[in-house]
């Protein structure tokens, strides 16, 4: 069965892109280790994990470009630690002291009076952050809005295409879509 690769090929260069800076060489860029985790056996092939190999075809020369990807499946309980730690993450059971120190961990936060407060703080921290980039996204849509009420009323009165895009700083793809559209403001 072919899979697609695509969405890690995506995720490993937005990493790369972020390490790889202006006079930095490639020997300076770090190994990128991708781990999938799904609920369901992808490929029906009864594995806990499917780590994705590179080998030069017709031989078995491996390529290492430093992109290693793994896919874990949590259906699939193969008896192994990783199905044991799949089987952990479906239910976090505080009490399970299975998996070490991430079981301390669990417990701390779950159960202890500083573990509690420490997950209230950053959930109130990602809420704060979350409320920020909503009224960004919001305030964003309320300009773009209002450019496309100012272009309806600037090509009413007769003004060129081209004047009313860099007036208002917009392409003129984005002004011929507006004006093809029916206003959503009554007038």
């Amino acid at each position: 069965m072919t899979t697609n690769g695509k969405p890690h090929r995506f995720y490993g260069s937005m990493i790369d892109s972020e390490y790889l800076q202006k006079g930095k060489t490639y020997s300076e860029m770090p190994d990128v280790y991708i781990i999938y985790i799904s609920e369901t056996d992808l490929w029906n092939a009864g594995r806990t994990t499917y780590p994705v190999e590179k080998y030069f075809k017709g031989t078995d020369v491996a390529y290492d470009d430093g992109l290693y990807i793994l896919y874990v499946n949590a259906a699939v309980d193969d008896g192994s630690d990783t199905a044991r730690l799949m089987e952990y993450f479906k239910t976090t059971d505080p009490e399970d002291a299975s998996q070490g120190d991430l079981s301390k961990r669990v417990h701390l936060l779950k159960c202890e009076k500083g573990g509690w407060d420490e997950m209230c703080e950053v959930s109130e921290k990602w809420y704060k952050e979350g409320e920020a980039a909503g009224e960004a996204r919001r305030e964003a849509r309320g300009e773009m809005k209002a450019k496309q009420e100012t272009a309806l009323n600037m090509k009413k009165k007769g003004y060129p295409d081209t004047t009313i895009a860099d007036i208002l700083e917009v392409g003129v793809a984005t002004l011929q879509k507006w004006f093809s559209e029916k206003p959503s403001v009554a007038r």
